[in-house]
């Protein structure tokens, strides 16, 4: 672990807690990969599953759970996506938004920096029918391994990006807190996106009187929104990575220095995530959830990703070195 970078934290006022309802568990399966904290999945026209390990592998996974390793970033591959001419998007917290080959392993560069500085925690992407790629970055201040500088900081350094074909880079939304899961709605009038420290989707509209704006689709999550997808049913389907630290949120408004001498504390100091199993599926046009999963697992939690597949509905942990699924 690289040393501290230092923060400087504002006094913020987290949005309210609202609910969801209690959904019950459900038969899961893990499924182990051949190493840790496997960020995102996310499925292929074929059916196979791809996710990115700390360590910079990238595995592929036949829907019976066999893992090859088919490239490396050297960096810590975070969202990903299959793009329409199936190369599998990267977004990579030390090296950018990348594209792979999934035949040969090859891997490229397709954003590195933005407006004259580096991308430094490259979240999560999709593309459009058209192949217009968008991406998210969580920070423009940390890579990964020190997000939780940024959510002690509580500045909205996130963003919403777009990427043309000719390669035009353009910033569509600034000032987001922990931009994280983007996805394109079923009909491809707009993307949602999630801010995990926000606690809120939003929507930017590709069409309709409202294009090039935002607006909400829930708001006041009760839990921390991840990576997200969309369904084959168009819902979209959000892994809620741990409910409301509320002792984190009780300093929030408080004295800017609290949080600096909470940043200092070893990490074994550092508040730790409870693992469960948690995820919902919204409405895309209301934001009323319609569906989902709450549980613990002695082997598994903590979900970062989710995508449904094939009657499955496939998830991603950052604690655990497997993917999980359970059946529709």
């Amino acid at each position: 672990m690289a040393r501290k970078p230092p923060i400087d934290p504002v006094r913020w006022t987290p949005p309210p807690v609202g609910t969801l309802p209690e959904y019950p568990p459900a038969r899961l399966t893990v499924v182990p990969m051949p190493g840790d904290a496997p960020e995102d999945v996310v499925v292929d026209a074929a059916g196979q599953l791809w996710t990115g390990l700390v360590d910079g592998r990238i595995v592929r996974v036949s829907p019976d759970g066999a893992a090859a390793v088919v490239a490396d970033t050297g960096g810590r591959p975070l969202g990903l996506h299959v793009a329409s001419d199936g190369r599998v998007l990267i977004c990579d917290s030390h090296r950018g938004l990348l594209a792979l080959d999934p035949d040969t392993g090859a891997l490229s560069t397709l954003v590195s920096s933005v407006a004259g500085r580096p991308l430094m925690f490259c979240s999560n992407v999709t593309e459009t029918s058209d192949g217009t790629i968008y991406f998210t970055e969580s920070t423009s201040k940390f890579h990964y391994e020190h997000f939780a500088g940024a959510i002690l900081e509580a500045r909205g350094r996130g963003s919403l990006f777009r990427l043309a074909t000719d390669g035009t880079v353009t910033t569509l939304v600034t000032g987001l807190y922990f931009t994280n899961g983007v996805t394109v709605t079923a009909d491809g009038s707009a993307l949602v996106f999630a801010e995990t420290q926000g606690r809120r989707l939003s929507k930017y509209w590709l069409s309709g009187p409202a294009t090039g704006t935002v607006t909400p689709l829930a708001e006041h999550l009760p839990g921390m929104p991840d990576n997200i997808s969309t369904g084959s049913d168009g819902r979209i389907w959000v892994a809620l990575v741990s409910p409301v630290n509320a002792a984190a949120e009780k300093l929030a408004p408080l004295s800017p220095l609290l949080r600096q001498l909470v940043w200092r504390l070893p990490d074994a100091l550092q508040p730790r995530i409870k693992p469960q199993v948690w995820v919902v599926a919204f409405d895309p046009d209301t934001g009323a959830p319609t569906g989902g999963v709450r549980m613990t697992h002695p082997d598994f939690g903590v979900v970062t990703g989710v995508v449904e597949s094939d009657g499955r509905l496939w998830m991603s942990s950052i604690e655990y070195p497997a993917l999980a699924y359970t059946h529709l």
